[in-house]
């Protein structure tokens, strides 16, 4: 990715100017040898590799942050300046005070037991093993292009409760399971986000606003990871707040963070606050791909039909590089999916639909091996296609 090139320049200057009145450098290939191991995540119907793990835990562990250096202060001698200590945050509980014993220890499957079963008799009677399979293949296939510089992929949406840190956890790991390159979830909603909890994190230290100082040229991956949290797979998590109320992030800090990590992985997923908030408006100037959640319900699908007709006025890329995803809140939405898909893609938008889950829904850390299966598929699928949009953008 350029750092910092016109293009950037010209697209900021662009978005910030938009009112606010809207509705409602290569990646480094070698894995880090700090990563723990790989936990079976999202999944098609063929893999394209053998994966190890136990499916059943979850997504993350904390790892302990490396102490770096920060401003410089007067040595004894008065003469050069001498780096002073920089002040290692203390590690937090994702959960905050509240009881751990919250969360529920036997996650609720994606899909009932009557409904698994429908399926497989259906499969048996009715459906194309082989087309199936040629369909993970594609999508296998997809997932796993090569690029020169990483890849940025923004999801956001215009209200809580669309399912925007959901899918911004589920892009991840499919981007992960499939991919040799590091992949990073960072987090750029600092208003008590949930994409910690999402992925299984137990404690979290760093920040993204304490990265964007933190992080120098000269430092290896190793170096960078040591301030994230680990994940499965090669991949890695950057909170944008430790559970405190009232923690800011602003653009500067955000841009600052994106162009000083972005060179170390393959994949950046960026989980970035509601529109019109600046950090999101920002994030998805920058981003070579965009993803804008809405439940599928006649007010989330009527204020994302007004967010589009607003992103039409902005240099046409970004809305030729947005998916807009329709996350189904419950079991029967009350609406016909086909006709809002329809409606939203006469924007010139890519519109895909999430199915309702009863493991997403419950909120808690996200289990794959939880996932029903038509949401595994759908998920990756999404994943493919937006990747394939961020590619399009040089």
């Amino acid at each position: 990715m350029p750092n910092g090139g016109d293009w950037q320049s010209d697209v900021l200057r662009d978005l910030r100017g938009v009112p606010h009145q809207v509705a409602g450098s290569t990646a480094e290939p070698a894995r880090s040898d700090s990563a723990p191991g790989p936990e079976r995540p999202l999944e098609a119907v063929q893999e394209p590799a053998p994966v190890h793990g136990d499916d059943a835990r979850p997504m993350a562990s904390e790892q302990t942050g490396r102490q770096r250096q920060g401003p410089t202060s007067r040595d004894a001698a008065g003469d050069d300046p001498a780096p002073a200590p920089r002040a290692v945050p203390e590690a937090r509980p994702v959960m905050g005070d509240g009881p751990s014993v919250a969360l529920d220890r036997t996650p609720r499957h994606g899909e009932s037991v009557a409904a698994r079963a429908v399926r497989a008799l259906r499969r048996t009677l009715y459906a194309s093993a082989t087309r199936e399979v040629a369909a993970a293949t594609r999508t296998a296939e997809m997932l796993q292009r090569p690029v020169t510089t990483g890849r940025q992929i923004a999801v956001t949406s215009i209200r809580g409760g669309s399912g925007k840190t959901t899918v911004a956890a589920l892009l991840g790991t499919a981007y992960a399971h499939y991919r040799q390159d590091p992949v990073l979830f960072l987090e750029a909603d600092p208003a008590l986000g949930s994409l910690p909890l999402r992925l299984g994190a137990d404690t979290v230290r760093w920040t993204t606003g304490d990265l964007a100082g933190l992080v120098t040229p000269d430092m290896t991956l190793p170096d960078v990871t040591g301030h994230l949290v680990p994940l499965p797979d090669n991949a890695w998590l950057l909170p944008a707040s430790q559970g405190r109320v009232g923690t800011g992030l602003d653009s500067r800090a955000y841009e600052r963070a994106v162009v000083a990590l972005r060179r170390y992985f393959g994949v950046m997923v960026v989980d970035c606050e509601t529109l019109p908030a600046e950090v999101a408006r920002v994030a998805l100037a920058a981003a070579h791909s965009r993803v804008l959640t809405s439940p599928a319900t006649p007010e989330g699908v009527s204020s994302t039909y007004a967010v589009l007709r607003w992103m039409q006025e902005l240099p046409r890329r970004l809305l030729a590089g947005t998916v807009v995803v329709l996350t189904e809140p419950t079991p029967h939405p009350g609406i016909d999916l086909a006709a809002a898909a329809r409606h939203l893609r006469s924007t010139g938008a890519t519109v895909r639909i999430l199915p309702y889950d009863r493991h997403l829904a419950s909120g808690g850390p996200i289990r794959t091996a939880s996932l029903a299966h038509p949401t595994r598929k759908a998920a990756a699928r999404i994943a493919a296609e937006v990747f394939h949009l961020a590619q399009q953008r040089h």
